[in-house]
């Protein structure tokens, strides 16, 4: 047997390797991988048992057992298999498929999104539930992850953002890609700059500058991009500690004006509960106690800016403005609190730590 032999061999048993590794990954996730159709029912069902009901077709010559639950995950696993040899799963499905968990795949109304492929020309058909773009791409912006190709972090939300419905929604994109640390703001800024005048490519622009590293959810992006374009009101600070003059962390706003002292808090239908209730009304004990101004806004607000943006300029003339020295709270941060408020510090934590610190992410 020759070296050349050997090394095919190798090879060879290394992709059986990483196929092994991605099928046992696929099906702790409960996911099931497409199949063909095999007379010999080893590899896939029969002709016969394709007809019958316990498989599904999964787009054109492929299978599923029924029992498989079509979840957001299923889908993508399902439209991956359309791709051709130079392409990939890309936008927010490749984020999601990359880990980001505020991507769950559901549109304005409620209705699945379809999953955006893109195939750099290549010509494939059209079926339900499936976006296909033909737009160019580089082989570099592609990775392999539990058997899916995907185009990269900073590639799938590039795509998002561009045929995000508006700048809010693109600011939205990036915010919560950054939120699992896939993405940061000077990678986006970067990639973006290297490929102007593509389809979006304001509307990327618009949104990267609206975009927050440390947003805990997709409303907050979108309050902060009321408060900044429609109010035009100055930047606020997002998820910042506040601390009292004794360094002990008294609370996190989800927004703060810190010039004016005014909190912005987000209150979502999880609020409506007792127990976060109750959390609520200890948040607002500790506001007033150290005197920040508090501004409530609900998911309706958002849905009349212009009343929002009226609640939010008279939020800011009633505001204390009071000098930094005559406070009792502060936002520098003891030599004790590790800051977690960038991407960069996030992915500088050791691994132990992330866990201790990031821990609240995993509720979101």
């Amino acid at each position: 047997m020759t070296e050349r032999d050997e090394g095919r061999i190798r090879a060879g048993c290394q992709d059986m390797d990483q196929e092994r590794i991605a099928s046992l990954e696929l099906a702790r996730r409960g996911l099931f991988r497409p199949v063909r159709r095999d007379r010999s029912g080893q590899t896939g069902p029969t002709p016969w048992a394709a007809r019958g009901p316990l498989w599904r077709p999964a787009g054109r010559g492929w299978w599923v057992p029924t029992r498989v639950e079509r979840s957001t995950d299923q889908r993508i696993l399902e439209a991956s298999v359309m791709l051709p040899d130079h392409g990939g799963v890309t936008g927010w499905a490749g984020l999601r498929w990359r880990g980001a968990r505020w991507f769950d795949g559901v549109g304005p109304s409620g209705l699945d999104r379809p999953v955006p492929l893109v195939t750099a020309g290549s010509h494939i058909r059209a079926q339900p539930g499936v976006l296909v773009s033909k737009e160019r791409l580089d082989p570099r912006d592609l990775v392999v992850v539990d058997a899916v190709r995907t185009t990269t972090e900073v590639r799938s939300a590039w795509f998002e953002m561009r045929y995000a419905f508006d700048e809010f929604e693109a600011a939205v994109v990036l915010s919560m890609a950054a939120f699992d640390d896939l993405v940061s703001l000077d990678e986006m800024a970067e990639f973006e700059w290297l490929h102007p005048g593509w389809t979006g490519a304001p509307r990327c622009r618009g949104g990267l500058a609206l975009a927050v590293e440390n947003a805990w959810s997709p409303q907050e992006v979108r309050v902060l991009g009321v408060w900044c374009l429609y109010a035009e009101l100055p930047r606020l600070l997002c998820n910042r500690p506040i601390f009292d003059r004794r360094g002990a962390h008294v609370l996190t706003p989800d927004l703060l004006d810190l010039e004016a002292g005014l909190a912005i808090e987000y209150d979502g239908p999880t609020h409506l509960a007792v127990g976060a209730r109750a959390k609520d009304v200890r948040r607002e004990e500790l506001y007033r106690t150290h005197r920040i101004d508090l501004l409530r806004v609900l998911g309706p607000h958002l849905a009349d800016r212009w009343a929002l943006v009226e609640r939010m300029q008279q939020a800011r003339r009633r505001a204390r403005f009071e000098p930094a020295s005559r406070r009792t709270w502060t936002i520098e941060q003891p030599d004790w609190w590790v800051p977690t408020h960038t991407v960069a510090l996030r992915r500088a934590l050791p691994d132990q730590d992330r866990d201790r610190l990031l821990g609240y992410r995993r509720a979101a």
